[in-house]
């Protein structure tokens, strides 16, 4: 088994509610993930990572656990998993879970002993009110309002990063410390290869509960929907102390053969790329980390150079992941719709993300082109959504089902899911993109399959080039091998001085005399 099989690797995300029902009652399950794992080996993807599975009573749909060590019984049982991961393997994909360890729900029996003062009273975050009764300090919840909620069993209030239901763990505890890492060799223990840690940054607090200073606005996102985004979270996440446990997380991984950790930095553009770069320096930390960076409204050259330049520029020896879209964001063939069609922002966005350095992640139906669901107030789920609406429309609009076919519910379930399948996205089902040797999905298979078969795009060295805008081109080198990548990010021809050869799966490309023309959207490999 290849120790670094993830550096480079292209990663497959499951939103498991929304990618197959076999259980017929309108919620995706483990056994129909395992049935459609075929599609998923056929994209020649490397390995799938599974958003979360374990018991909750889903407030946050999965986000807020109450068992790290079982399975939710409306996704299967432990032996559904244990199946899964049999089949993945078996198809020589590896298998990432989420690890949602800086906060539990609050149903977790830790949280019920804890409000009650028991053995696990210090396993969350608790606070004193002021002597007015107000919460301890400024702290604001990313899902609205303070993050402190008054609990009269203790007389305290206790900390909650995202909603009410979500009470913070107390990570400057050993106890909680090595609980967390416990969790961990269970799974690693059950054959999973690797895990997605959620808020990677929200782990530890300062324990002195400083005030955060407050935001400079920034023009491009202000006034922002949420509280949240007015205040500069030096003292509520992003602690210093997070590297330690990092490094003892990192050392349960070591005690495994090939496994990898994948750190979510959920933060503000300006200190985002500098946390990716810290957590993944070195060989003791994180193996890589993502950020929201790309996956925001920005589709410039300058915008996309500045992350991967700047990340490598301040971590040499650290490792990214970029993705387009996941399973909290708008899904990204909508959000940059004006840059082009649908299917060719489909087309040039899979053509960039190969060629980027680092690891790269796709999430479900972004391999049919999937625009966005446009959902109406009465049929949302998503907390921020049911909140903010309609300034913020919320997360169900990118979690609506896999389509599969033209059967009932687009193939997803017999019964009604648990959020609609409309016609546009109904019309770009697998089943009928598979009869199109054009498709979006056809091109995606071409594409990660030219990915995988030059390893100077897995992990040569990228070298900018300064090109007028609205083209984005780099040299990809590994020794053996150079690659010149060219990506028109405009919806107007443009033409470039350019030498060598045209490979791969080029888009409305040609290069004579020196020329490189590039249509609409245009992409082009130059070997060199």
């Amino acid at each position: 088994m290849a120790k670094d099989w993830w550096r480079g690797a292209v990663i497959y995300q499951i939103y498991p509610r929304s990618f197959q029902d076999d259980s017929g009652d309108g919620i995706g399950d483990l056994k129909g993930i395992t049935r459609r794992l075929d599609h998923v080996a056929s994209l020649g993807v490397d390995a799938i990572w599974l958003s979360p599975i374990f018991t909750s009573p889903m407030a946050d749909m999965g986000y807020d656990v109450s068992d790290y060590r079982g399975i939710d019984p409306q996704f299967g049982t432990l032996e559904d998993f244990d199946a899964l991961v049999a089949r993945a393997h078996e198809l020589g994909l590896k298998v990432v879970i989420d690890q949602v360890i800086s906060h539990s729900s609050d149903q977790h029996p830790w949280f019920k002993d804890a409000k009650k003062g028991g053995a696990k009273k210090d396993w969350y975050v608790w606070a004193d009110p002021k002597p007015d009764g107000s919460p301890p300090n400024n702290w604001q919840a990313v899902f609205g309002g303070s993050s402190w909620e008054y609990a009269p069993e203790r007389g305290q209030y206790y900390l909650h990063n995202f909603l009410i239901e979500q009470p913070d763990l107390n990570l400057h505890n050993p106890e909680v410390q090595e609980e967390l890492l416990d969790v961990f060799r269970f799974w690693l223990d059950r054959g999973v290869d690797g895990f997605r840690l959620d808020t990677v940054n929200y782990y530890f607090h300062d324990p002195e509960l400083r005030d955060n200073p407050a935001m400079d606005p920034d023009p491009e996102r202000w006034p922002p929907v949420s509280t949240y985004d007015m205040q500069d979270h030096e003292f509520d996440k992003n602690r210093p102390e997070n590297i330690p446990f990092l490094k003892k997380m990192r050392a349960v991984m070591d005690d495994h053969e090939a496994r990898t950790l994948i750190g979510e930095v959920g933060e503000a553009p300006h200190r985002a790329l500098g946390i990716m770069e810290e957590y993944t320096r070195g060989d003791d930390r994180l193996h890589m980390a993502y950020s929201f960076d790309m996956l925001g409204p920005k589709f410039t050259p300058a915008h996309f150079r500045g992350k991967i330049e700047g990340f490598f520029k301040g971590a040499p020896d650290g490792w990214p992941s970029w993705s387009f879209s996941n399973h909290d964001v708008q899904r990204h063939v909508t959000r940059w719709a004006k840059y082009g069609t649908e299917d060719s922002i489909a087309r040039l966005a899979i053509a960039m993300l190969a060629s980027f350095q680092g690891t790269i992640g796709i999430y479900q139906g972004e391999e049919l082109g999937q625009t966005e669901t446009e959902m109406e107030y009465h049929e949302l789920t998503d907390p921020p959504g049911l909140r903010f609406w309609p300034e913020n429309k919320g997360r169900d609009g990118c979690r609506t089902p896999m389509v599969w076919d033209e059967s009932t519910n687009a193939g997803f379930s017999k019964a009604e899911p648990w959020l609609p399948v409309k016609p546009p996205q109904a019309a770009r089902a697998v089943a009928l993109e598979e009869a199109d040797e054009g498709s979006v999905l056809a091109y995606y298979r071409r594409v990660l399959a030219f990915r995988k078969e030059n390893p100077v795009l897995r992990e040569g060295t990228s070298e900018f080039l300064d090109l007028p805008d609205p083209v984005l081109g780099f040299i990809r080198d590994d020794g053996a091998m150079k690659f010149a990548c060219y990506f028109n990010l405009g919806p107007d021809p443009v033409t470039l001085e350019a030498d060598g050869e045209l490979v791969g799966p080029c888009l409305a490309a040609t290069l004579e005399g020196g020329t490189l023309s590039l249509g609409p959207n245009g992409a082009a490999w130059v070997k060199i």
